[in-house]
């Protein structure tokens, strides 16, 4: 019974909410491994607010990391929710049951003169049309993996694109990252001409030699190896905190950031206040001593 149910739910979410593969492949394995742990439980009724107690002290205790807990337990709590609401058990056991404090970690984030130097960096016009974009609109990695050309408009200079959700944006370009996608797009297509022939037609905007999309993977070590340049590790997430941070710094109100990024919640994006007001007293302090 609680197999079927943990099945049904999965593919509720993902019909009600279009979450992604990999985030109903993580919430199922989150949930099996609750009632894994508590094997001798056949029935759902059996299941008391004395459980998540005891399943979080067994998480903590084989050093799981406060934040994977909190995701844990969300699962878990979202799929009680649903089994009450279907009249699977009368009382939701997972009720108000609390999540462990995360303490609260400011995104990391390169200075503008930080990103400048790393603009100058020796790149090819692939590396340089993927960094510039991804700095110039806060693109998710895995948005930037799936762009395809057919949604990139030169005219109007915008980009549509697909975030978490299945939710679709717009997202301005600049001139320095259209330039670069420009050059790009000319390598591309000869690229594509010399594998295919002229007649073929690649969607993948960033494509690889095979002339498929390029791979997460790829832009990931792709930018950390640009990091080692100024002495810093960082992702293709770090450059999407820089450009938040960076407009934020330059007058950008939460909302037109929020909306830049994709953000659900303005709640969400608030953390880059944060940052911002740590970057003033940091200049403060080097200004006028501590």
């Amino acid at each position: 019974m609680v197999v079927q149910l943990i099945s049904e739910y999965i593919t509720n979410l993902e019909l009600e909410r279009g979450l992604s593969r990999n985030t109903l492949l993580a919430y199922e394995g989150d949930i099996v491994e609750f009632f894994d742990f508590f094997s001798e439980i056949q029935d759902l009724k059996e299941i008391k607010r004395s459980h998540f107690s005891k399943y979080t002290i067994h998480l903590a205790n084989n050093g799981i990391k406060p934040s994977s807990i909190t995701r844990k337990i969300a699962s878990i709590k979202g799929f009680f929710k649903y089994a009450c609401a279907n009249r699977e058990i009368i009382s939701n056991p997972a009720l108000a049951i609390p999540s462990p404090k995360i303490p609260k970690k400011l995104p990391k984030v390169v200075s503008v003169d930080e990103m400048e130097k790393l603009l100058k960096n020796k790149l090819t016009t692939k590396e340089k049309a993927v960094f510039e974009l991804l700095y110039a609109t806060g693109l998710r990695v895995s948005e930037l993996c799936n762009l395809n050309i057919k949604n990139i408009d030169f005219k109007t200079d915008l980009i549509r694109t697909t975030g978490k959700g299945s939710k679709e944006r717009l997202v301005p370009m600049g001139k320095k990252a259209k330039a670069a996608l420009l050059e790009y797009i000319k390598e591309r297509e000869l690229l594509i001409q010399a594998k295919f022939g002229s007649n073929s037609k690649i969607e993948a905007c960033f494509i690889n030699e095979k002339c498929e999309k390029i791979s997460r993977q790829w832009v990931y070590k792709f930018i950390k190896k640009q990091g080692e340049t100024i002495n810093k590790t960082i992702s293709p997430h770090t450059i999407r905190h820089s450009f938040a941070t960076h407009l934020l710094e330059n007058g950008a109100d939460l909302r037109s950031v929020q909306e830049l990024l994709g953000h659900t919640s303005v709640v969400t994006t608030q953390i880059y206040t944060h940052v911002s007001k740590k970057h003033l007293k940091d200049v403060y302090f080097k200004i006028n001593g501590r």
